[in-house]
């Protein structure tokens, strides 16, 4: 059994033993607080009209997204009423999650190594979602690549966006960061 205390996630000790070392080779910094690293990761399923019809499609969703992330998702609610898509104030719509620390990089290693994997007609994830800011944004049609989510059991299945925080400056070492934890770029 894995002592909690001593455990110390893949990637998080990757990044920590050689990632570090060769991103300041590569870029030149000059400071180690300078070496671009990752800063959280945010998960969100939005369910939009299902939800509107089923108030039980969203509980759904906060489940399997809590299952992914292997933390409590929160529930996503409307901020403002629009009768034309027959939304409420405060009616639950979706989940999110925002992962730190260890979780995060074990949810980085479960999604390169075998959620990114299993996606039907992979090649690759695109190379251009960054904001410009050093930070990355992806969608996946489906949540049922993961592994926590027993699929003869998904009532429905949802989208899910993923957002990769990092503390680089550029996309180029944003990208770089990301390509050194074997993430697969398809350009």
């Amino acid at each position: 059994m894995l002592d909690a205390a001593t455990y110390t996630p893949r990637l998080k000790a990757q990044y920590r033993d050689s990632m570090r070392a060769a991103l300041k080779e590569e870029f030149g910094y000059k400071n180690d607080m300078q070496i671009p690293r990752l800063d959280k990761i945010v998960l969100n399923i939005g369910c939009g009209a299902e939800a509107v019809r089923d108030s039980k499609k969203a509980k759904s969703a906060v489940e399997d997204l809590t299952k992914i992330a292997g933390q409590q998702a929160l529930t996503t609610k409307a901020k403002k009423s629009i009768a034309g898509f027959r939304v409420r104030e405060d009616m639950p719509l979706g989940a999110k999650v925002t992962l730190r620390g260890d979780r995060m990089y074990e949810f980085l290693d479960r999604l390169i190594t075998i959620a990114l994997p299993r996606v039907r007609d992979f090649r690759g994830v695109s190379g251009k979602s960054f904001d410009g800011r050093g930070n990355y944004a992806m969608g996946m049609k489906e949540h049922i690549v993961f592994p926590e989510i027993d699929f003869d059991k998904v009532d429905e299945v949802w989208g899910l966006d993923i957002v990769i925080t990092t503390t680089a400056n550029t996309d180029a070492e944003a990208k770089a960061l990301l390509k050194h934890f074997n993430m697969p770029f398809n350009s």
